[in-house]
């Protein structure tokens, strides 16, 4: 046999293949980094990595890209093609339609997009990719007990209920015929391979064991970070808390940066020095290319990507779907800020320039991320189609988005996108700047130089700094940009408030926690501890510094105004 269950310690192992099920910009770096580390388990020979991509209409061409040697993802992937190129020549990465090739597959990695639906998760895409896998693994070798990872990101209780449920009902009993494990990626666009090999890593499994082999095979390419050992709803809270928690601090941050526009407040300086305060610095306020990593983020022109928008939901499931009182959720709240952020734009705008009804719009950067080509939920998408609800005539410009991005093609805005950066601005009299792409940064003046209607710059993504325009041509406007210190009071405002939201969080996650131990943990080993959580978020390379539970004081104003997000804190 493959795996013996005499001890946790003491078993044999042999991987002679392992299958990765979608290539996306999870999938394709962890396939490419295990073929090209030759992981050799148990035989002589190295184990080659197949990658198993469904025949469809926007994906389907993945499969020809990478048999070639070239990796799917766009943007900019600083070693990926390399690495896809380098593994391919070697035969030890190759890609198919046919689910079928699970069959024989010692590990099957899982890496299709989860979503959300309403107030709980879709599940669509990735249940219709464990059929394929439940399929073919009817048909595995004899005495082979695959280990199958989820890499997607699953709301809490979902391995031990969905995942394990739909195996069973297949007649893969976990523990007997297949082991279930999750590892959540931490992944981030334009950093994929250095974050898989750099970054703290989550193994987590079912059965006490699976962690372990996970540990096992990932240690051969998560070379330069740790990897943490837990249980599977453990991971699941994990994952969606520190994407909750992120989203809760951008939040906070926006309901802050609006004041401060609103009264010509300098956000950067205040941003800098409450997190100086909280000793949470980053270099985020001066480079718009680093990733924000304090405890006051980063307002921009919105929150966009796959992870933010849905996490803090998926976190809440099972206490939503109870009927659990949702109404002081801070995590839920955070969504309804971020939500109104490209509207805040444009007000921000109109405030500064005046109306833009009719006025020539071009908005610059159409992904969600600098240097990626990434569409999922872009906020800048949401602010081109409320130009257009205005009268403007819109332009939408990016460098690294394909013409037929499905996200343009399912908002109505393939029409107005354009890969050509002459022909974005030529025309314009505002140009709104919406993803810090390093072709924006890098190619301002010569860019300004192809705007000859150019009347104003609005900065949504921490590009400009105001100082950069001068003599009021173009105009200006930017998010936190205004010109006034904040005063030493101010500060501490904004500092007790940041505190108070975060011992917010870890009563509401704490909260969630008892209600997911008493419905959903069943044995010890399956339990959830909220010092195991605050533990390993804290382990999250983007900052994920989570307060103990305890009171929070009383809400106060400045000068009328309390962030929302306080006021539920401190009612909660």
């Amino acid at each position: 046999m493959p795996l013996s269950f005499r001890s946790a310690d003491d078993f044999d192992w042999t991987v002679r293949k392992i299958a990765v099920v979608g290539p996306g910009i999870v999938g394709m770096p962890m396939a490419a980094m295990l073929a090209h580390a030759r992981v050799c388990e148990g035989v002589g020979r190295p184990a080659p990595v197949m990658v198993v991509q469904r025949d469809s209409p926007t994906s389907g061409w993945k499969v020809g890209a990478i048999n070639e040697g070239r990796s799917p993802i766009g943007g900019v992937e600083p070693g990926l093609d390399e690495i896809v190129g380098e593994s391919v020549s070697a035969g030890l990465l190759s890609a198919t339609h046919d689910a079928s090739a699970v069959a024989d597959a010692d590990i099957i990695l899982v890496c299709v997009q989860t979503d959300k639906k309403g107030f709980g998760p879709d599940y669509g895409p990735l249940m219709a990719s464990l059929e394929g896998v439940a399929a073919a693994l009817r048909d595995r070798p004899a005495g082979n007990i695959p280990l199958v990872v989820f890499e997607s990101t699953l709301a809490p209780s979902s391995m031990a209920t969905v995942i394990r449920s739909h195996f069973a009902g297949r007649g893969l009993v976990e523990g007997r015929d297949i082991l279930l494990g999750n590892s959540p990626n931490r992944v981030m666009p334009g950093r994929l391979v250095e974050r898989v090999r750099t970054s703290d890593k989550i193994v987590a499994g079912l059965h006490p064991l699976t962690p372990r082999l996970i540990a096992r095979l990932y240690s051969r390419i998560v070379t330069e970070g740790t990897l943490h050992e837990t249980n599977s709803m453990t991971a699941e809270v994990v994952k969606t808390l520190e994407n909750a928690y992120r989203d809760v601090r951008i939040a906070y941050s926006a309901e802050t940066v609006r004041y401060c526009d609103e009264h010509d407040i300098d956000f950067y300086a205040l941003r800098d020095r409450v997190n100086e305060l909280l000793a949470q610095s980053d270099h985020a306020s001066a480079d718009p290319n680093a990733v924000p990593s304090g405890g006051m983020l980063v307002p921009t022109v919105g929150v966009g990507g796959h992870c933010l928008p849905k996490d803090g939901i998926l976190l809440w499931w099972r206490a939503i779907e109870s009927g659990l009182d949702t109404s002081r959720s801070l995590i839920l709240g955070a969504r309804r800020v971020n939500d109104e952020s490209p509207a805040a734009t444009i007000a921000l705008a109109e405030r500064t320039l005046g109306p833009l009804e009719g006025k020539a719009v071009a908005v610059m950067g159409a992904a969600y991320r600098f240097n990626s080509e990434d569409t999922r939920n872009s906020p800048s998408l949401v602010l081109a189609r409320l130009l257009l609800g205005r009268g403007c005539r819109v332009t939408v410009h990016d460098p690294f988005v394909k013409p037929g991005d499905q996200n343009l093609l399912r908002l109505g805005l393939a029409g107005h996108f354009t890969n050509d950066l002459r022909a974005a601005v030529s025309d314009a009299a505002v140009l709104f700047f919406c993803t810090a792409h390093r072709d924006y940064a890098e190619g301002r003046l010569v860019m300004l130089g192809q705007a000859p209607r150019l009347e104003a710059v609005v900065d949504g993504c921490n590009l400009y700094p105001r100082e950069e325009f001068t003599g009021g041509r173009p105009g200006y406007a930017g998010i936190g940009r205004g010109q006034q210190k904040p005063s030493r009071e101010f500060v501490e405002f904004v500092r007790a408030g940041f505190e108070a939201v975060e011992r917010g969080v870890a009563n509401e996650v704490q909260g969630l926690l008892q209600f997911l131990n008493t419905h959903y943990a069943g044995e010890a080993f399956g339990r959830v501890a909220y010092e195991d959580v605050q533990r390993l978020a804290g382990t999250c390379v983007t900052g994920c510094s989570l307060a103990s539970p305890g009171s929070v004081a009383p809400a106060v104003s400045w000068k009328g105004f309390t962030p929302c997000l306080v006021a539920l804190a401190a009612g909660a």
